[in-house]
């Protein structure tokens, strides 16, 4: 089993500090992870490090969907969304099916004939890049017209002069930290060292100007050390300018920072069985069902405060509620959310800094060099990240190497994958030997794929931990120990951000559960009492200042609130 655990991450950075390495990645988001696995499935020697946990950015705060784009159809940009329906047909059928789940989606019809022909043919053109990019393979069905009545059995909470009929399409959805970290433990399978909490401080450059390395702190010790490399590459969005900028020169690209939020309610408080698709006048509304709740967002709005921590405001949240309540006949309202979370897209600016330097623009995202020995990637989204990474390495290799050492990543399945269905097709089976329920077991199914055997071996080992969390029942006590013990938590905010989401799924943000998750990863790693209170009162406040930012009116504001609670690690 390859685990990401406290042994693993010391002994990656003593070799990363006494090897020279082939790739040095910068930055633990999904682009990141991406580019370590694509690097090192190569062959090629690779280090990746990140400032804070594992995706703990962007990529554990997104809409959580893989998606083609419908909406860029609009703009008739079919390069674009054909690349991504192929990778989304590529993560459910090869590289993440325990990961990624099709799911279907209600587009609202208002007026007859003419918007339900011209959806039906932007929709169909939709369903024909996707069969084309599979190779003729359907991996979800293709498009279904459905009358009024249609729509309000499948979505009954509809308004009912809100429609006339609806077309369903399908997309898919995906935990998106879990892809992260799942990334990450697959790069790492292959020989990538891999550490987190790891903050570079500076880009060493030799007598040429040619980045040849990093000094960098390991945040839990305080030590610094240096990582050489042959080549850098900086994929650390929305903090793209200021990586680049300590490797100094003029090259490098030009990032905004735009947020967008996400409510979260209770399975129950909606009885649809499929999600719903709208246009606003900023953005998209997505409605997308989970196993145990709903995620509704998304928003699109400049950001100027700090970039770690960004949080939604009462007003955020009030748009999203009143875009939501626009179609539904039972208005939502504060008192049914549940969570709530805001992340920050990368926006690439138009031009690169230095037009002299060498660039390739792929529709989305942009790599170009910032010295040389250093390029910087940025753009793109969740769906396209593996062609970013493979982008991103031939970009740093150079044409020669690339084509010497091309990418294997299209068809290489992440931990998890291999044997999925198998083990799926025993879910039954395994249920009734553990007491499990079946939906216990797509619940678990869903987050290890193949590797739940392993989960399953520990509570063999420790029945205890086949025991639910008392506080949050659809988890299981073993669930907090893997995250511990090989998916790279380190501290008790990683459990219940990442791993265990309580953080952005529970109505108290897991203070509940506090107590008890504590409990099991002070076993799992070694804390003394007086580390386990820290780690408990650290997240508590955060909790308090999360709560807090949401009354706030605007983003200055909220960020000042959130800042009231010091990160565990500075």
């Amino acid at each position: 089993m390859t685990t990401l655990n406290q042994q693993q991450r010391t002994e990656a950075i003593e070799t990363m500090s006494t090897r020279k390495v082939d790739v040095l990645v910068i930055g633990g988001g999904v682009t990141g992870a991406g580019i370590a696995l694509d690097a090192a499935s190569r062959g090629l020697t690779t280090a990746i490090v990140e400032g804070q946990d594992w995706a703990s950015g962007t990529s554990s705060r997104s809409s959580r969907l893989v998606h083609g784009g419908l909406r860029y159809l609009y703009n008739l940009d079919f390069k674009l969304v054909a690349e991504a329906l192929r990778e989304r047909g590529r993560l459910l059928s090869t590289i993440a099916p325990h990961l990624v789940e099709a799911q279907p989606f209600l587009w609202p019809l208002k007026t007859p004939v003419i918007e339900r022909a011209y959806s039906a043919v932007g929709v169909g053109m939709y369903d024909a890049l996707a069969r084309i990019g599979s190779k003729g393979k359907a991996t979800v069905p293709i498009q279904r017209h459905l009358s009024k009545a249609g729509a309000l059995k499948r979505f009954p909470e509809i308004k009912h002069d809100a429609l006339i009929g609806a077309i369903e399409f399908y997309d898919a959805r995906v935990d998106d930290a879990r892809l992260v970290i799942t990334l990450i433990r697959t790069a790492v399978r292959h020989g990538a060292l891999a550490a987190s909490r790891v903050r570079v401080e500076e880009v060493l450059r030799d007598s040429h100007g040619r980045a040849t390395g990093v000094r960098a702190r390991d945040l839990e010790t305080g030590d610094t050390f240096t990582v050489e490399a042959e080549h850098i590459i900086n994929a650390t969005g929305v903090w793209t300018e200021q990586t680049q900028d300590m490797a100094g020169g003029t090259g490098g690209l030009k990032v905004l920072a735009s947020k967008g939020i996400h409510i979260v309610i209770p399975r129950e408080r909606l009885k649809a069985t499929t999600g719903m698709f709208l246009r606003t006048e900023k953005s998209v509304l997505f409605i997308i069902p989970w196993q145990h709740y709903w995620v509704i967002g998304t928003t699109d709005t400049a950001w100027h405060e700090q970039l770690t921590h960004p949080v939604p405001t009462a007003e955020d949240i009030d748009y999203v509620l009143a875009h939501a309540n626009e179609v539904l006949a039972e208005p939502l309202t504060r008192d049914d959310i549940i969570g709530t979370y805001a992340g920050l897209r990368p926006l690439l600016q138009p031009k690169v800094l230095d037009e002299s330097k060498s660039t390739k623009v792929s529709r989305e995202h942009t790599v170009t060099e910032v010295v040389p020995g250093m390029v910087a990637i940025a753009g793109g989204k969740l769906t396209t990240y593996r062609v970013m990474a493979e982008d991103a390495v031939d970009f740093a290799l150079g044409k020669p190497v690339a084509k010497a050492r091309p990418s294997l990543t299209a068809d290489l399945p992440l931990l998890g994958a291999d044997g999925f269905h198998v083990v799926q097709n025993r879910a039954e089976d395994l249920g009734q030997r553990y007491g499990f329920s079946a939906d216990r077991m797509r619940h678990l199914l869903s987050r290890y794929g193949s590797e739940v055997t392993d989960l399953l071996a520990t509570i063999d080992e420790d029945p205890s931990l086949g025991k639910p969390l008392q506080a949050a029942p659809q988890f299981l006590r073993a669930e907090v120990h893997r995250a511990c013990t090989s998916e790279g938590a380190i501290h008790l905010e990683d459990i219940l951000i990442a791993r265990v989401r309580l953080n952005s799924e529970a109505r108290d943000r897991g203070a509940a559960a506090v107590d008890e998750v504590a409990e099991i990863a002070a076993k799992a790693l070694g804390w003394d009492d007086a580390r386990t209170e820290r780690e408990k009162s650290n997240y508590l406040a955060r909790v308090a200042a999360e709560l807090a930012a949401e009354e706030q009116s605007t983003d200055a504001a909220a960020s000042e609130a959130r800042m009231q609670a010091p990160d565990i690690v500075s």
